[in-house]
């Protein structure tokens, strides 16, 4: 397995890894046991894999680190806004 094949194969799996937390928040229509302060170290670390992919050429990175900082990003949307509305 070559080493481009094997950073492909791994991000199209962290970048769909979030897509089950989307679907489950979206048809239960709840968020509680989500943790803001996880996901806000969470996606720091995205922000700065991104900017790291950024500052050294590879757009594999970005593409994959964006997608994946979007979804985290929906997740903690889909919280706030189930939160406001109780």
């Amino acid at each position: 397995m070559t080493l481009d094949l094997l950073g492909t194969i791994a991000a199209v799996l962290t970048t769909l890894s979030f897509m089950p937390q989307l679907i489950k928040i979206w048809r239960t229509r709840s968020a509680a046991d989500i943790s803001y302060a996880m996901y806000a170290l969470f996606i720091l670390g995205l922000v700065l894999w991104l900017a790291y992919g950024a500052a050294i050429g590879s757009v594999p990175m970005v593409l994959a680190n964006g997608a994946v900082l979007a979804q985290a990003l929906a997740v903690i949307v889909m919280k706030w806004r189930l939160e406001s509305r109780s």
